[in-house]
């Protein structure tokens, strides 16, 4: 199997527990599996890299990093152009505009063809018999298509979020007519599974392309269960609790703004807030603004809240992260198409979670019935004060059994347990290319 899988480990991306998971369930069942990603140097200009993550990569999987880049994010003043050192912007828009030329997809569209020849020079070496391609970015659906047209290799296209749905606004990307819309409609047609993280966004596209609807399924993310403590912190009222938010900064600062407020809020009425901290670990922007934004900014002016910003947390060390702290904050962007892969880890976790979201939000999906969730009250600052409240109190009385209930309200929701039936199936598709479509659809497994 070739597996088109950009955000590999050890990238330091949300997306890599997926990519290692798939992967390892394909050598699990028997397979080569030979990964066609992008150069670490280019994880170290954007996100930066996690090598605990590789330690988790089955020996057996052949990974082919390809020497690309996101040139935009280029901080060596010295390798710039005269052109981009007088007039970055038109230098930046410019370089939009020959990519799209390309490929419809801005920043990456001019990777397009070193793609396709990896691609094709993969299969010459090792004929595959599958082609497994996880979106995004969307520019490894012209890989994709060109091994099919060349050499009909059955393919499935992990599309995760999707491409012409709106995950964050809601609705249409894109028309169908677009050149987005016609590669997309091109590629999912012959499809033999289209995976999408969660109900609303398989949905959507079952509706916009009727024809590979019985193709549609739905695989969520999880958790890893090397990531759950094994046993929640005991809160400590009288010195005090810690919160904590563990995930990719990426949301709009208002948001940050919100909950910071709220918890100062907070805070000045709960006795047991006003001793307590909030820690927030993850990434924060990528390249040249990495730590070097709004959102940065936002916390160092919270630090007289007791709010503190530790950086990344490296996978193996999530465990012994959650480990310490008495409740976790969820901030997530979006609605009703968003899901969010840290929301699993938060459930399994055995801790009270507090939400920081829209009310209409597929977390709230994997949350309900969760029975230290504090609920989806959105993003009104007062709402989440009384939030931040009621995960304190839930953090102090919290029963053992309350907490093994949410653990076990949490297991269907193992990684390996949701990507197995799809894996399984994939399998099948390429020693039946026919059967590819269409194949019955298995129930949702995190429903």
């Amino acid at each position: 199997m070739i597996y088109l899988a950009i955000g590999f480990p050890p990238a330091a991306k949300s997306s890599a527990y997926r990519l290692r998971e798939t992967a390892n369930q394909f050598c699990a069942i028997g397979w080569d599996v030979t990964v066609i990603t992008i150069c670490q140097e280019a994880w170290e200009r954007e996100y930066g890299l996690d090598h605990s993550l590789s330690a988790g990569v089955d020996p057996r999987v052949k990974v082919v990093e390809l020497p690309l880049m996101r040139v935009d994010l280029e901080t060596d003043i010295r390798n710039f152009s005269e052109a981009r050192a007088l007039r970055p912007r038109e230098w930046i828009e410019r370089q939009r505009r020959q990519e799209l030329k390309i490929f419809p997809e801005p920043v990456f569209g001019g990777w397009r063809y070193a793609l396709e020849k990896a691609v094709l020079r993969e299969h010459r070496a090792h004929a595959a018999v599958l082609l497994m391609t996880t979106c995004a970015p969307y520019v490894n659906l012209a890989a994709t298509w060109r091994l099919w047209q060349e050499h009909r290799v059955p393919y499935v296209v992990d599309f995760r979020d999707g491409w012409s749905v709106d995950v964050i606004g809601g609705g249409t990307a894109f028309p169908e007519k677009s050149p987005a819309g016609q590669w997309e409609k091109r590629v999912l047609e012959q499809a033999g599974a289209i995976w999408c993280v969660n109900e609303p966004i398989a949905q959507f596209y079952r509706d916009r392309y009727p024809v590979v609807a019985d193709r549609v399924r739905v695989v969520r993310n999880g958790y890893d269960p090397d990531c759950v403590p094994d046993a929640p912190h005991r809160a400590d009222p009288a010195a005090g609790l810690t919160f904590g938010y563990l995930g990719s900064i990426n949301f709009a600062p208002a948001l940050l703004d919100s909950v910071l407020t709220a918890w100062r809020m907070a805070r000045r009425v709960d006795p047991v807030l006003a001793r307590s901290r909030f820690e927030v670990r993850g990434h924060i922007g990528a390249g040249a603004l990495r730590e070097a934004n709004a959102h940065s900014e936002l916390l160092r002016a919270a630090a007289p809240d007791d709010v503190e910003f530790g950086g990344p947390v490296p996978k193996a060390e999530v465990a012994a992260v959650f480990g310490r702290w008495d409740a976790l904050v969820l901030m997530l962007v979006g609605g009703k198409y968003v899901t969010s892969g840290k929301v699993y880890e938060y459930a399994a976790s055995g801790l009270p979670v507090m939400s920081a979201h829209e009310v209409d939000h597929d977390a709230a999906n994997v949350l309900a019935g969760h029975p230290l969730w504090t609920g989806a009250v959105g993003l009104d600052v007062a709402a989440l004060a009384a939030a931040f409240r009621e995960a304190a109190r839930l953090a102090v009385e919290a029963t053992d059994a309350q907490r093994e209930a949410a653990r076990v309200h949490a297991e269907h929701f193992a990684r390996g347990a949701q990507l197995a039936p799809a894996v399984a199936e994939a399998a099948r598709l390429a020693s039946n290319p026919a059967a590819g479509k269409p194949t019955p659809a298995y129930a949702d497994r995190g429903r």
